[in-house]
């Protein structure tokens, strides 16, 4: 990673869960269920759908460059020792996938990663990834860390001051492991 990227990290034994729990609330009453990739199961199918979403809201991300085939993101993002389906919560709308906030395993590095955040356009401005990413610190818990760390483009503002606001504050790391 260059070394201009904004690297947060959130304490979670200083999180206030209750502050958010009205995002979570609002989805709910709005018909948008949050659920793990886990919880549905961690099938061929819903692969394929958690690529789509993933590739289409990472086409927000500031020079991100092309994203991945769908073999490429099996390989280098599914396939691998961090990859936990209880690490990914989905947004559902009915059977639409609106948003996923994925977290990866980095147990032994002490934290858990968050990997992607995001949220279909229809569905952004309505609290959605506030309210996965409140839902998703139980997998911290699940790995036993108390530490959530992620990194964003400068230009990334939005998703910057929404970590900021959640309480993630900037941190400095040389490794992932």
């Amino acid at each position: 990673m260059a070394d201009h990227w904004v690297k947060l990290e959130l304490d979670i034994r200083t999180f206030d869960a209750a502050r958010f729990a009205k995002y979570v609330a609002r989805c709910r009453g709005a018909g948008i269920r949050l659920t793990t990739l886990a919880e549905l199961g961690d099938t061929p199918p819903h692969r394929r759908e958690l690529y789509a979403l993933n590739k289409e809201c990472a086409a927000d991300i500031p020079d991100r460059g092309e994203f991945y085939t769908f073999d490429e993101y099996i390989e280098r993002r599914v396939d691998v020792p961090s990859f936990d389906p209880r690490g990914v919560v989905v947004a559902l709308d009915g059977d639409t996938w609106c948003g996923l906030a994925a977290t990866s395993d980095r147990r032994s590095g002490g934290f858990v990663f968050n990997e992607m955040t995001g949220v279909r356009g229809g569905y952004r401005g309505r609290g959605v990834s506030i309210a996965m990413k409140t839902f998703g610190i139980g997998f911290a818990h699940l790995c036993g860390v108390d530490k959530i760390r992620t990194i964003h483009h400068p230009a990334n503002t939005a998703a910057i001051e929404m970590n900021r606001r959640l309480g993630y504050v900037d941190a400095q790391w040389d490794q992932w492991d």
